[in-house]
């Protein structure tokens, strides 16, 4: 009995390593995947910026030769507007994909308890 008990404990040892060791990659697979969505924000936040910085009083000075120039500048506003929604839409739809919850992990969890219950009986 001491050593089905003992056999049992070095199992439950290796067991929950594995775990551990399954769940450190599956956290850092979502860490890649946050990692892609944060850049993604990055870069529509400094294009967005530099966009509207260098083109913005061109295009604006631009139009006001041919309509009012409150109304060239409002028509460059409602463009970068329409741009930067876009872009946040594309890094809110990629932060979606990011799952912190390491499912495999959870899944062999289950499993565990099942086999240790089993086991047990």
């Amino acid at each position: 009995m001491g050593q089905l008990l003992k056999a049992l404990t070095g199992e439950f040892q290796h067991l929950a390593r594995a775990e551990v060791e399954l769940a450190k990659l599956e956290v850092r697979e979502e860490v890649v995947h946050a990692k892609d969505a944060a850049l993604r924000f990055a870069i529509a936040a400094v294009v967005g910026v530099l966009a509207a910085v260098m083109l913005s009083f061109a295009i604006a000075w631009g139009l006001a030769e041919v309509v009012p120039v409150g109304v060239a500048f409002l028509i460059v506003g409602v463009v970068y507007a329409a741009i930067a929604a876009w872009a946040a839409t594309q890094a809110r739809n990629k932060a979606r994909e990011i799952d912190p919850v390491p499912e495999q992990t959870v899944a062999t969890l289950k499993e565990d308890v099942q086999w240790a219950r089993a086991r047990s009986n």
